[in-house]
């Protein structure tokens, strides 16, 4: 079955960086999309991130533009968010996804816990 599995969250200031990884199984891995998404207590799941399966063409949420890159590692079934210039803003939890259906994330990890101390 298909699985996703975040991990690197954690706590850093302001202006720090953090690197997510997301580990994918249960399906060919290098002929799919994916995103990364993120949410927080009382709002709505957003899309902060996206990538085409072959690493070649990446969509980004304005709020994150020109500080977060989506790449992915096809070998290693493995796609990363780095997050450079934190806000306090991006406290969320961060979310994994998998589009197999070629327009609609279906599958999600557990998601990450990402926070921004000003």
């Amino acid at each position: 079955q298909v699985q996703l599995v975040e991990s690197g969250g954690g706590l850093v200031q302001a202006g720090g960086s953090l690197r997510l990884s997301c580990a994918a199984s249960g399906f060919t891995f290098s002929a799919y999309g994916m995103g990364w998404f993120r949410q927080t207590p009382g709002k709505e799941r957003e899309f902060v991130a996206g990538i085409s399966w072959s690493g070649g063409a990446a969509n980004y949420a304005d709020s994150v533009k020109g500080r977060f890159t989506i790449s992915r590692d096809n070998a290693k079934n493995t796609v990363y968010l780095q997050m450079n210039s934190l806000k306090p803003e991006d406290t969320a939890v961060y979310y994994c996804a998998a589009d197999l259906t070629g327009g609609e994330y279906g599958y999600w990890g557990q998601g990450t816990q990402v926070t921004v101390s000003s």
